[in-house]
């Protein structure tokens, strides 16, 4: 087997047509493989940065217009059997042809294609040709041969098998891309190849098992050999003439454990399958990586409901999650490092676990094998979102093929512990009145619950399938009822205040979310508005959602100070978010063994714009990410409220048993103790306690001027309750004391409280965009102090990185 990448000389050109500017049409620009259109006409000079205020708007017309790639190779040299041209994703309705032959159409993003053009070939050069159609009239007339159904949006995502959030989503620009996205070569073989390789890895007692099916491909009707080795275990089987499959199991004695982070470490083992000839020359071969581990899915009936527990090697694991989505709206420009750059931030806010939503994509390689490495679960989410889709011809057979290849595909990776068949579509037909808009047409129903648990159960066993998210596991039950499996939260946000949240014990929470704008060097690099303001035109149009900035309002209105001013209004609206997914996640945890999960929607951004991420489309920290690695902490003190009193509960998330003393002391805001407990922790591994508090404790004298503060002596971050909302405390106004001095690679910022200061921030990104803070929303009492470490490229002023708009506190409003 020899591969030749098919990268070089590549060129486009877009088709004719009306839409296309005159200053594009007929010109011919280079290309590069893998990427897309967008990012050609990018790097050609063509079009606008549609990143950039509503630059978007300027490219819709690519997305309606035909696109020609077009290259020259050579043949490859020597005798072969065949040559294939292999397209491992081609985006998305694509004519191929060789030498002007046609060899082959596509008519799906998200898998490949592998077409036999031996005999096409020529000495010399040989011209390859890619046609892309439009999306768009492939989809709209796809809906119109199969009648509309609805959608979440006024778009034919659910007609073509495409990147749904390509045509815009409630935090996406509408981006209809076209182009070879991913690796296209030529393989040049004889006699016999892998076409599949699928280790099912599980446990058997203290013994790894790994069963390998593997599929061949054959052009000779001769005897073949297959070997494997994996940590020192070897087997082989012959494979007689006439037969295309091969099973082999190899035992793996008390081999070392791939564990989730925080449960242990992430041991991987090469596994290497070689395909033979009958003379003993090696025909192909495949190598990997994989992981021994145990894993379940409890969904047994109990006294609460369905529960839905994840156990990896028989440790029952509370879920951490984040919602993950596609990184760019254009997948070639996430790179490696980029991708493990994410991954940091994921694991450093303490999160456990990825889904990988319906909307977007299967991903990169490297986004599993960085899973596998740095033990992040992943759930991953078939490629189905927010629509009603087709059943029939010829999406049937695309939707069985791609999920065939997608399931083969990935069993390898150890991170991978669940299949999740849509994102919301079970929930849509219920409850978004899509039933009489269907009048009886499909939908998706056969997909979810007939054809991917089958080929789940028939490709890869080992692996727990669930219907949707959100799915109750049952018919019978509404598919969002909180009580069983999966539920979603977004009455909040939507309609409800966040303390809503509160009124909920799910069993595990896989979507909820708050919005907040991006960081503030992130919009002055996307937005030329002056003055900025939270309707300025550049701002509206990078708030997709409906009606968002009025959610946002509704939202400051109940909880904090009235902005002054936009710079008011973006630090308020970031802390709104933090202040949400914090009290919601401390909400859930204190339920631990109830709720055994929360996913919050949304760990990324693809571009610059207001949502509910944590990192924003330029890879910045927001507040959020600080409250949540605050919420997700292994050991988590919080106050809760219950019963109509006020409790403490103490969450252990480590193998250790948790013991210390805990003080809870009600403050004034000038930092006088008017009550106080002392409490004995023994929290077991893997587990919580609650602990009521006293009634003289939790009922202030003054709500509007006290607090409560939990502490455990440094074994977790304490814990705050305030009585009342910000906008009804009496603050003082903020004051305080601050030096800077300078370290390796940044500056050190002290600031010492002289009043009570709630959720001290400092922005040093408004200095320099390079700038990054290691702490935010501090909370302190007169006479307290914290360091905050900036690091930045540039040496930031001193003055400017001690007052605001860089540093801020609720208290320094109006």
């Amino acid at each position: 087997m020899s591969r030749q990448a098919l990268y070089d000389g590549w060129t486009l050109r877009a088709a004719s047509g009306a839409e296309v500017p005159a200053g594009i049409a007929g010109r011919t620009v280079p290309a590069t493989v893998p990427g897309c259109v967008h990012t050609d006409l990018l790097d050609a000079g063509l079009i606008p940065d549609p990143y950039l205020d509503d630059n978007e708007l300027a490219v819709a017309w690519i997305g309606r217009t035909d696109w020609h790639y077009r290259t020259s190779f050579r043949r490859p040299t020597g005798d072969h059997d065949r040559v294939d041209l292999v397209c491992a994703g081609l985006d998305t309705v694509a004519t191929l042809t060789v030498n002007g032959v046609e060899v082959g159409r596509t008519a799906n993003m998200h898998r490949g294609y592998r077409f036999d053009v031996r005999a096409l070939l020529r000495d010399g050069d040989n011209d390859l040709s890619v046609a892309f159609d439009s999306a768009y009239r492939y989809a709209e007339a796809q809906r119109e041969r199969l009648g509309d159904r609805p959608n979440a949006y006024p778009e034919p995502f659910h007609f073509i098998r495409k990147m749904a959030c390509n045509f815009g989503w409630d935090w996406g620009p509408t981006l209809v891309t076209a182009g070879i996205w991913q690796e296209i070569s030529l393989h040049a073989w004889s006699t016999a190849r892998l076409a599949t390789v699928r280790p099912l890895v599980t446990m058997d007692g203290h013994d790894g098992r790994v069963e390998l099916h593997v599929d061949i491909e054959r052009v000779a009707d001769v005897p073949l050999t297959v070997r494997a080795v994996v940590a020192g275990v070897r087997a082989e089987v012959i494979v007689p003439t006439g037969q295309h499959t091969a099973v082999l199991t190899l035992t793996v004695r008390e081999p070392a454990l791939w564990w989730p982070r925080g449960y242990g470490e992430q041991a991987r083992h090469p596994i290497d399958v070689t395909l033979h000839a009958p003379d003993g020359d090696t025909l192909d071969t495949w190598s990997h990586r994989i992981g021994f581990r145990s894993l379940r899915l409890d969904t047994t009936p109990d006294d609460h409901g369905t529960p839905f527990t994840l156990s990896v090697n028989d440790v029952p694991i509370f879920v951490r999650g984040v919602n993950w989505i596609p990184d760019d709206a254009f997948p070639t420009r996430v790179t490696s490092d980029r991708l493990a750059k994410r991954f940091d931030q994921a694991a450093e806010a303490n999160v456990n676990l990825l889904r990988v939503w319906g909307g977007g994509r299967y991903e990169s390689a490297d986004f599993y094998d960085l899973a596998d490495e740095r033990g992040l679960l992943v759930q991953q989410d078939f490629l189905f979102a927010c629509a009603a889709y087709p059943e029939e011809e010829p999406f049937a057979s695309e939707v069985a093929a791609e999920a065939a290849e997608q399931v083969t595909r990935l069993t390898p990776h150890p991170s991978l512990v669940l299949w999740t068949g849509n994102n919301e579509n079970i929930w849509g037909w219920h409850d978004w009145d899509w039933q009489p808009a269907l009048a009886g047409r499909t939908w998706g129903r056969g997909y979810y619950l007939d054809v991917l648990p089958r080929i789940v159960g028939e490709l890869d066993p080992t692996r727990p399938y669930w219907p949707g998210s959100p799915w109750s596991g049952t018919e019978a039950i509404h598919p969002n009822d909180p009580a069983h499996g999966t539920t979603h939260i977004w009455d909040v946000w939507n309609t409800d205040d966040y303390t809503r949240y509160r009124e909920y014990v799910p069993r595990f929470v896989a979507e909820f979310g708050y919005q907040a704008p991006p960081a503030y060097a992130t919009l002055r690099r996307a937005l030329s508005d002056e003055p900025l303001a939270h309707d300025s035109p550049g701002m509206a149009h990078h708030q997709k959602a409906a009606n968002g900035d009025a959610k946002l309002q509704r939202g400051l209105d109940a909880h904090l100070p009235t902005p002054v001013d936009f710079d008011d209004w973006h630090y308020l609206t970031q802390l709104n978010q933090a202040r949400a997914i914090q009290l919601a996640v401390e909400h859930f945890r204190s339920h631990r063994g109830i709720c055994a999960g929360t996913i919050v929607w949304q760990l990324n951004d693809c571009w610059p714009v207001t949502s509910w991420s944590a990192v924003d489309g330029d890879g910045r920290r927001k507040p959020l990410w600080y409250a949540l690695r605050h919420a997700y902490a292994d050991r988590l003190l919080t106050v809760q409220p219950r019963d109509g009193g006020l409790v403490l509960v103490a969450v252990n998330e480590t193998a250790e048993a948790w013991t210390a003393t805990a003080a809870v002391t009600r403050f004034t805001l000038t930092g006088e103790p008017r009550a106080k407990t002392s409490v004995d922790l023994d929290v077991p591994a893997y587990s919580s306690v609650v602990l009521a508090l006293p009634t003289d404790l939790a009922r202030p004298d003054d709500a509007r001027r006290e607090l409560l503060i939990a502490e455990a002596g440094g074994t977790a971050e304490r814990g705050l309750w305030f009585f009342a909302e910000d906008r009804e405390v009496d603050w003082p106004a903020a004051a305080w004391d601050a030096t800077v001095e300078p370290v390796n690679g940044g500056q050190r910022v002290r600031v010492m409280a002289r009043t009570v200061l709630r959720d001290l921030t400092l922005f040093p990104d408004r200095l320099d965009a390079s700038a990054i803070v290691d702490t935010a929303l501090v909370t302190l009492l007169p006479g307290e102090s914290v360091i905050f470490t900036v690091r930045a490229d540039v040496v930031l002023d001193q003055a400017a990185l001690t007052t605001r708009p860089v540093l801020r506190c609720v208290n320094d409003i109006g």
